[in-house]
């Protein structure tokens, strides 16, 4: 191998390695963190964004539970029938003990 062909070989070793950093944004990451408000203002803001996305996943599931149980307690099955029956006597129990 002559010198050259090392040279070219280093060269685009080095080159490819310059657009995996580049691609990584390895900068942009080491300039968040000599910024610490910058850096707590986003993670403030990614904090709201999931806890809303947690609300708003969490309603939507329990609205389609809550709908599938009426669904399924008006057909009358026997067996799932007095499963939803127990836990309306149990969330109706709950209530009359909590005294507000």
């Amino acid at each position: 191998m002559t010198q050259e062909e090392k040279l070219n070989a280093v060269y685009r070793l080095t080159t490819g390695l310059a657009q995996q950093m580049e691609k990584s944004r390895i900068a942009d990451y080491t300039e968040l963190l000599y910024s610490p408000f910058r850096l707590i203002w986003l993670n403030v803001l990614a904090g709201t964004a999931r806890g809303v996305g947690i609300a708003l996943g969490f309603t939507f599931f329990a609205a389609t539970i809550i709908y599938v149980l009426q669904v399924l307690g008006a057909l009358n099955l026997p067996i799932i029938g007095d499963y939803i029956a127990d836990i309306v006597r149990i969330v109706q129990h709950q209530l009359e003990l909590k005294t507000f």
